[in-house]
């Protein structure tokens, strides 16, 4: 037991050192000495923690880099249950476009810190909520709010509910994203059809099919070149005519970068000459993984803003969150109008 008079505290007669640590610690290795928890950061034998429960969740979700089969199908299981039906088309909403799944009717509400093993979205303009129910006779599930490499995780973690809707029984995935207009001939508030992306991430050698491969997925090395369905992509021009969208709608190639800062002049020149119509910070790894396990990809771009390719001191050219969110609300209509007509369409055609 350690006395008053050792370890050079008041009335000690050690001026400096600590003797009774000394002799405990004496004869081990740096590694192997244990330096104790000071007293100031206990309370009635328990460690404090200025996290919250929510904040320490999120924190062990994080922590998991990997989500096994097992694991997946438990989630899935979860809401399949919890629902009380079977989903056939997922829906991802992008920024600004949470309002997609607010159409859903007969509608089951999970939030996602009550879904077991189930991350949480930080970003404003995504609820955090996922959405079971019909729509336009079909029944769909929809994602108020996905996860984005800039927030931490990893993109197997990002695109981990793609998986989930896999094992719900999801055959198609739509996937919607708030974009920046590279492509002059882009408006804002214009749609583009994704037909094709680039995977900047993957040019660094980054991709959610990372690890070990679970053939009860889909194969070690999927082909992209028909990732988009050109069928659904018809479909939607066709929509698009009769709703009298069709000059604000196009046909282009997406590319993702990992975000939070928007993309330099330099860095939007470089895309431009690469064929690049519209970038964001989303989408590319969810499509590769709805690929991998063969669904079915229909995913559009909301163009929020158009960047800039030239040098300015303009501050008004400058990208920035608010303008994403307002032009997502001013369009929300349309969009809201073309996702669930064409999920008419697939649903009077099974």
């Amino acid at each position: 037991m350690c006395s008053r008079d050792c370890c050079g505290g008041p009335g000690s007669s050690q001026k400096s050192g600590n003797t009774c640590t000394d002799k405990k610690t004496k004869g081990l290795s740096e590694s192997e000495k244990v330096i104790p928890t000071p007293q100031s950061l206990l309370d009635n034998g328990r460690i404090q923690c200025s996290l919250t429960p929510e904040e320490l969740r999120a924190l062990r979700v994080l922590n998991e880099d990997t989500y096994p089969y097992e694991v997946i199908q438990e989630i899935a299981d979860f809401i399949v249950k919890g629902a009380g039906m079977r989903p056939k088309i997922g829906i991802i909403c992008g920024s600004g476009l949470g309002s997609l799944a607010d159409i859903i009717q007969d509608a089951k509400i999970f939030e996602y810190e009550k879904i077991p093993n189930f991350p949480v979205s930080t970003v404003e303009g995504h609820a955090g909520k996922l959405v079971v129910g019909h729509l336009e006779g079909a029944i769909v599930m929809a994602m108020q709010g996905r996860f984005h490499f800039y927030e931490g995780y990893p993109l197997a973690k990002c695109s981990m509910p793609v998986r989930v809707m896999k094992l719900c029984g999801v055959e198609y995935l739509f996937a919607t994203n708030a974009a920046g207009g590279i492509n002059p001939k882009f408006a804002v508030g214009d749609i583009m059809l994704m037909h094709d992306h680039v995977n900047m991430l993957g040019f660094a050698g980054n991709s959610p099919l990372q690890g070990p491969n679970d053939p009860r997925f889909g194969p070690r090395f999927p082909a992209l070149v028909n990732s988009y369905n050109k069928d659904l992509i018809n479909k939607a021009l066709e929509i698009g005519k009769s709703m009298g969208i069709e000059s604000n709608m196009h046909v282009g190639v997406y590319s993702c970068l990992g975000g939070p800062t928007y993309e330099t002049i330099a860095e939007l020149k470089a895309l431009r000459m690469m064929g690049v119509d519209a970038v964001g910070m989303s989408t590319v790894h969810e499509v590769i993984t709805a690929r991998h396990c063969d669904m079915k990809v229909f995913a559009f771009s909301l163009i929020t803003n158009k960047c800039s390719t030239e040098y300015s001191d303009k501050k008004d050219e400058e990208a920035n969150h608010d303008e994403v969110m307002s032009v997502a609300k001013n369009r929300q209509k349309a969009c809201c109008e073309l996702v669930a007509r064409l999920v008419r369409e697939i649903h009077a055609q099974s």
